[in-house]
């Protein structure tokens, strides 16, 4: 455990202070200027630490909210407090981080799920559905496929961003990974149109369903 307090980790963060970054990261939802693999490697040094963790996170600070992630381990939080923790998310990438580094790797992963599916915040739902992708392709016995296409179908077009990305992740993991649902999950992404232009660099897959789907299948098959 490391000897350094919530005050001096804040203190590092700070003087690893980027105008210009945080310029870039505030439009991206992010309010901080710390450079990522810096942040990292203060995280490194610190070592983990949950008590640590625990105060940072509720410093309320978007950075000092990004170490916490990477210093706590996720079966040292119950569901309460991860709960508490998705719901005070400060950043895109705070969310973001806290539902892969964390809820993923949570033994408490499925309860999470099924506690967060049906929330009134679609940003807690959002993070329910990035559970449920993990499932259907890492653990898909149990889920009613059918029924999350049928979900999709209704709500992707008109769910808020983070929900709607989050979806149309499964979605696409639905085609990929599920052979017999590849055709209706073509078919969802193709009547939808969800994401079908948005701009994507040279040699990137596009998170348009269809063209994701045909694009992997081929990776996978070619």
């Amino acid at each position: 455990m490391s000897t350094l307090t919530a005050s001096d980790a804040l203190a590092e963060l700070a003087a690893l202070e980027d105008p210009k970054a945080r310029a870039v990261n505030e439009r991206h939802g992010d309010a901080h200027g710390v450079n990522l693999s810096k942040l990292r490697t203060l995280a490194k040094r610190i070592g983990m630490d949950a008590p640590l963790a625990r105060e940072l996170w509720d410093s309320g600070d978007v950075a000092g909210q990004l170490l916490a992630l990477l210093i706590m381990r996720p079966r040292e939080a119950d569901a309460d407090e991860l709960d508490a923790m998705l719901r005070s998310t400060r950043s895109a990438k705070a969310h973001d981080w806290f539902v892969n580094y964390i809820a993923k790797k949570s033994p408490l992963a499925e309860q999470l799920r099924v506690r967060w599916f049906d929330d009134a915040d679609a940003d807690v739902r959002a993070a329910a559905w990035a559970l449920t992708t993990d499932r259907v392709v890492k653990k898909p016995d149990g889920l009613d496929l059918d029924d999350l296409l049928d979900r999709i179908e209704a709500e992707l077009r008109d769910a808020d961003p983070r929900l709607q990305w989050a979806m149309n992740e499964t979605l696409a993991n639905l085609g990929i990974h599920h052979p017999a649902l590849r055709e209706r999950a073509v078919a969802i992404g193709e009547r939808l149109q969800v994401l079908a232009d948005y701009p994507v660099p040279p040699g990137c897959t596009s998170p348009f369903a269809p063209l994701w789907i045909a694009e992997i299948v081929r990776r996978r098959e070619g």
